[in-house]
């Protein structure tokens, strides 16, 4: 470790500059000397980070034939699982030792309690996914569902962070008035709730989150003088990287380098998306934000840089996003299916259109590996992210040909501190809600004092207990 003697940094240090504030990422150089350090690394080492993705209409792992064939769920139960090439996950076999996959699960509270409600599952799943909660048919200001785990934990673990959450979201949402079946389109528009009648704000474009991250600008004139001189935030605190690299020792300065060009690399594609975008040409998706790209990978992969340059620099240590609005259209030709995505999802039990849908599932499934390879590139502390850090990654709804909430799909990437054991498929037994897993997993990550959430039965073991198949299980 090299750095000034006496010289320690403080992790909330920000490189300042013409209404920009860039925080830096964890350097040596704020490593406390003497005594102190090993406390202080065990401390940082307790702050794990929290990803939830949300996957709307399921999988098509997740239909009765489809089991069977084992396109979500692997055959073997517990270590050393295997999957077949068909399998949704399959992108995600180079990370095996960082999966735990967790399968027969339910979540209930998205299925209909009353007739009026009987055909709403779309419109009142997404509200379900982190609240575990049932929320109440309505289109007016009376909303109610639950306080979503993510806010629990923001609550406890991310007051002392300069956003205690970020919240992400690929498709068009409005959060006003009523959608279908007498649904407030928030429950739909949402995967975030303050409280049970607050829902939170979700980011589309990507210049809005690095704005929020890099105080890019303090007033709309700074940030719109600086988009016009197409210059970078870096130029802004450019004395200042110059003064900071005096105080650090070599491996520091190697670090900061990485890291200031790792911005550069994100502010220049959203500038080109920014620049493509307001050409005139048509667009693909017309009324998105200028720097929205029309790529769904490409705006995935942007959302995906900026979660992880908010976690390096420690700006938030809780994130959801969410990745597609339920009965939406869109159309992913780099699937290999040219059917839209709330039509496939229908498939009617038809094995050949079942397996139409799974393309379109492994298409999707197919961009966490660009995270997983993003956060287990970035060192942090001694450690590299992923290692640090819980991505979960689920959907309220299995069947969607049906609108089935039983045995839905639900995914835990990373280690979490040691948190998780990684290459690991447990099954729970039948009717076991999805909170019972995320109970659990709350209670990891530090809330131990938590006796349920949302409509837990008990705690689920997070363990390998030995090894066995599907069909023994059975």
């Amino acid at each position: 470790m090299e750095f000034i003697t006496g010289k320690q940094l403080d992790r909330r240090t920000f490189l300042r500059g013409m209404g920009a504030a860039v925080a830096l990422p964890y350097l040596d150089a704020m490593v406390p000397a003497g005594r102190m350090s090993g406390a202080v690394a065990r401390a940082e080492a307790a702050k794990t980070p929290l990803i939830a993705i949300e996957e709307v209409h399921g999988l098509a792992g997740c239909n009765d034939w489809a089991a069977t064939q084992y396109l979500y769920a692997p055959e073997i139960i517990g270590k050393d699982f295997e999957m077949v090439p068909n399998s949704a996950l399959i992108s995600l076999e180079p990370y095996q030792d960082y999966l735990t996959i967790v399968s027969n699960t339910d979540v209930r509270m998205a299925e209909a309690f009353t007739a009026p409600e009987i055909g709403g599952d779309h419109f009142r799943s997404s509200a379900v996914f982190l609240t575990q909660s049932h929320p109440k048919q309505t289109q007016g200001s009376d909303l109610f569902v639950g306080t979503s785990l993510d806010q629990i934990h923001a609550r406890r673990f991310g007051q002392d962070t300069p956003l205690p959450s970020m919240q992400f979201t690929i498709p068009n949402i409005d959060q006003a008035g009523g959608c279908t079946y007498n649904y407030s389109c928030a429950y739909t528009d949402s995967i975030s709730w303050a409280s049970p009648s607050e829902p939170l704000p979700m980011i589309r474009d990507p210049r809005v989150a690095f704005d929020m991250l890099f105080g890019a600008g303090g007033t709309p004139a700074e940030r719109a003088e600086r988009r016009a001189m197409r210059s970078s935030i870096l130029d802004w605190i450019t004395g200042e990287v110059t003064a900071m690299n005096r105080q650090l020792g070599s491996e520091d300065r190697v670090r900061m380098e990485q890291y200031l060009n790792n911005v550069r690399e994100i502010e220049r594609r959203i500038q080109m998306v920014e620049s493509h975008n307001t050409t005139g040409e048509e667009r693909a998706i017309p009324e998105a934000p200028a720097g929205v790209p029309d790529s769904y990978r490409e705006h995935m992969e942007i959302m995906f840089d900026l979660q992880v340059l908010a976690i390096q620099t420690d700006m938030t240590r809780v994130i959801t996003f969410k990745t597609g609005r339920d009965s939406e259209n869109r159309v992913f030709p780099e699937s290999g299916s040219d059917r839209p995505f709330h039509p496939a999802s229908h498939h009617g039990g038809r094995e050949e259109a079942i397996l139409e849908f799974n393309k379109i599932c492994q298409y999707r499934v197919g961009m966490l590996p660009y995270l997983l390879d993003k956060l287990q590139n970035t060192v942090d502390g001694g450690t590299n992210l992923l290692d640090k850090s819980v991505v979960m990654f689920g959907s309220p709804m299995a069947d969607a040909n049906i609108h089935n909430h039983r045995r839905c799909p639900l995914i835990f990437l990373g280690k979490g501190n040691g948190i998780l054991e990684g290459n690991l498929h447990l099954k729970a037994t039948d009717g076991t809600p999805m909170a019972n897993v995320m109970l659990t997993m709350m209670q990891e990550l530090g809330h131990t004092d938590m006796e349920n959430f949302g409509d837990s039965t008990g705690g689920f073991m997070l363990r390998s207990a030995g090894r066995t198949t599907a069909q023994e299980v059975r």
